[in-house]
C-alpha cells in the first residue's frame, strides 16, 4: 500500500535523532507491506482519535507516526513522541494529525 506523509510530517521526521529515523524507516516499510493489516505491536489504534499510531521497534521505540488511510492511501499526517514518554507531546501531535489528516480527507472529498 502507498504511504504519503505530510510536508509538517516529514520536517517532524527529519528533526528525531537519525537512529530514530532508521526505525521509523523500517517502520513505514513494514507499513506499506501490511498496510490496514499491520498488527499490534506495529500498530494500534489512538483511543478517542480517528488514527493510528505506527510503533516502531515494535512498540520499544520513543517516538510514533500518527495515521490514517484516505482512499487508497495511508497518509501520516505527524511524527511524535510516545504517550508515556511525553504525554503532552503526543497529546499536541494526536491533534495536528488529526486536524491535517481531516483537511486532506476534506479536500479530497469535494
Amino acid at each position: 500500500m502507498d504511504i504519503a506523509l505530510t510536508q509538517e510530517a516529514e520536517e517532524e521526521l527529519a528533526s528525531i535523532p537519525p537512529a530514530e529515523q532508521r526505525a521509523m524507516q523500517a517502520a513505514f516499510e513494514k507499513l506499506e507491506q501490511y498496510g490496514d493489516l499491520l498488527p499490534f505491536p506495529h500498530s494500534s489504534k489512538i483511543i478517542e482519535r480517528n488514527l493510528r499510531e505506527l510503533r516502531p521497534r515494535a512498540g520499544r521505540g520513543r517516538w510514533r507516526a500518527f495515521y490514517r488511510r484516505i482512499g487508497e492511501i495511508i497518509v501520516i499526517g505527524a511524527i511524535g513522541p510516545e504517550a508515556r514518554v511525553n504525554p503532552q507531546g503526543f497529546r499536541q501531535s494526536t491533534g495536528l494529525a488529526e486536524e491535517r489528516l481531516d483537511k486532506i480527507q476534506a479536500e479530497r472529498e469535494q
